[in-house]
């Protein structure tokens, strides 16, 4: 049977919806019409023009990046530079670009916990939690059907706080009602005022599934018209965020560590800041351009902190309590291709998915 490029960016998007993204970025569907056939995915970390005659040679009509290729609007498109010269490649191949960034890197999961795995990590929990991103819903149903409207809340992505699911509040009470005569009432009768023992549930729920969370309590409710209300909560949300932050099995020594970092990553180079003999236990870190949670490391006691880039004046803060570790952009998210490999691959097992041979890291070490 076919698959599609809505199916696989479904797949995709499950894992990682595109609402964890970041304000600035672009991912998702970057070239491509949605009802196309797939031939072959290619995974990769960034879109170039080897890349996309790679994905030719191989067979492969969908290219599912990392980095997105298209992260700023386009005036035109010249071939002035890979940017628009990888468009103008990959239409004239027939070849489709798909991008998971920062939803991929802020999903469980994804891109920082790939990381902490490679390194052994244990009991690793987000660094940075998403804020503002989870939503209350209230409902009342009657007590002999609580049970099964819960279930399906449940099922639909309801209830999740921390390393818990299924969770909820239940209160009983009376609630009361009359229906006019246009009416089909699941209980009481028509022009007469009914009172109905009920479980009012309350439960949680990410933001960006609201609506699939709705259709799921009308289609459970045995209501003809269910009650419901919905609150914005101002509560961290640590099933998505910035950055994570674990415990290594055994201490480490710190240059120990620190040369375990560049051979697990395969960097050229790990630039650090002054080693003070400490040692090691509580190891934070983001992939990418990830300086900016810095501080977030070291107000939650880490020995180390890792990312793929830094800015130099952004090093003589906290250095005195926690080594930081830079060990490149490319060389700390190459695994995401991994993620991507296992998402695609179990959702679509004789769907043919390749990862990239060529190495785009723009940045080599003598």
């Amino acid at each position: 049977m076919a698959t599609t490029i809505k199916e696989i960016a479904t797949a995709l998007e499950k894992f990682a919806p595109l609402p964890l993204q970041d304000g600035y970025d672009n991912a998702g569907l970057q070239i491509g019409l949605t009802d196309a056939e797939v031939t072959g995915v290619l995974l990769c970390l960034d879109v170039t023009e080897q890349v996309i005659d790679e994905a030719a040679a191989s067979g492969c009509n969908l290219i599912v990046s990392h980095h997105p290729l298209l992260f700023r609007p386009l005036k035109k498109i010249t071939g002035s530079n890979y940017v628009e010269r990888c468009v103008i490649k990959a239409l004239s191949k027939g070849i489709a670009i798909y991008s998971a960034h920062t939803n991929l890197d802020n999903a469980q999961g994804g891109v920082n916990h790939r990381i902490a795995s490679k390194l052994g990590l244990k009991n690793v929990r987000t660094l940075v939690p998403k804020e503002n991103i989870l939503l209350k819903l209230v409902t009342y149903v009657p007590v002999a059907q609580a049970d099964a409207v819960r279930k399906a809340l449940f099922d639909a992505g309801c209830g999740g706080i921390g390393n818990y699911d299924c969770c909820s509040y239940n209160t009983e009470g009376t609630g009361t009602f009359k229906a006019n005569k246009e009416c089909n009432p699941f209980c009481g009768n028509i022009g007469e005022l009914h009172k109905q023992q009920e479980t009012r549930i309350e439960t949680v729920l990410p933001a960006y599934i609201k609506n699939r969370v709705i259709r799921a309590l009308l289609a459970s409710h045995p209501y003809e018209e269910p009650a419901y209300d919905i609150y914005t909560l101002q509560n961290e949300w640590s099933g998505a965020g910035s950055g994570v932050i674990g415990e290594l099995q055994e201490a480490a020594d710190e240059k120990e560590f620190l040369l375990k970092i560049k051979k697990t990553f395969n960097a050229g180079c790990v630039k650090h800041t002054q080693l003070r003999n400490r040692t090691i236990k509580k190891v934070a870190l983001c992939g990418g351009a990830g300086a900016s949670f810095a501080g977030a490391a070291q107000a939650a006691g880490a020995d180390i902190y890792i990312t793929g880039e830094a800015r130099y004046h952004e090093l003589f803060d906290g250095t005195q309590q926690m080594l930081y570790a830079i060990i490149g952009h490319y060389e700390s998210e190459q695994y995401t291709t991994e993620i991507l490999a296992e998402i695609i691959s179990e959702s679509f097992p004789t769907l043919k998915v390749k990862t990239s041979n060529i190495c785009t890291n723009p940045i080599e070490c003598l």
